[in-house]
């Protein structure tokens, strides 16, 4: 496209593996978030599917962190006696129950994720806007694929 003949395979796989060590790292930088926050790994990505997607009901939670619905239970008691999130009647449903998450301690999240997010602003800046484009129609189309794929697994098993 660029009018360079470039060998395409090596370069997608140099990407492939690129997003691999990138998961790898921040599945790293996680863990060690959440052992300063007295969090598990679960509890961690569940209260981060809340923050993004949340309001969420429980079974809604369990299916997107493909967690088993007991497991969601204790995950939410933990992050609600942590003061992350709270559960409230849903206002359109007297029965149903929905996770919200509280920002109380988002200072003290932001605050331990502060050096990657430095981090990122400085690799960030040395893109021109439409590097930037294509950057975020390629991590937003990547991220849409792992769904799809999560749910596919879901569904299948």
């Amino acid at each position: 496209m660029d009018g360079a003949p470039l060998r395409r395979g090596p370069l997608q796989a140099s990407v492939r593996q690129s997003l691999n060590e990138t998961a790898l790292q921040l599945a790293l930088l996680n863990r060690r978030v959440g052992g300063r926050l007295e969090l598990k790994d679960a509890d961690l990505e569940c209260l981060n599917l809340v923050h993004n997607e949340g309001p969420l009901t429980p079974s809604v939670l369990a299916r997107r962190a493909a967690l088993h619905p007991a497991t969601v239970t204790g995950v939410l008691d933990r992050l609600e006696r942590g003061g992350w999130v709270v559960r409230e009647r849903d206002p359109a449903n007297r029965r149903a129950v929905l996770v919200r998450a509280l920002r109380d301690r988002n200072a003290e999240l932001f605050g331990l994720l502060s050096g990657m997010t430095t981090a990122m602003g400085e690799i960030l800046e040395e893109y021109s806007t439409d590097e930037l484009r294509v950057i975020a129609d390629f991590l937003e189309r990547t991220a849409a694929a792992g769904r799809r794929a999560t749910d596919e697994l879901a569904t299948e098993g």
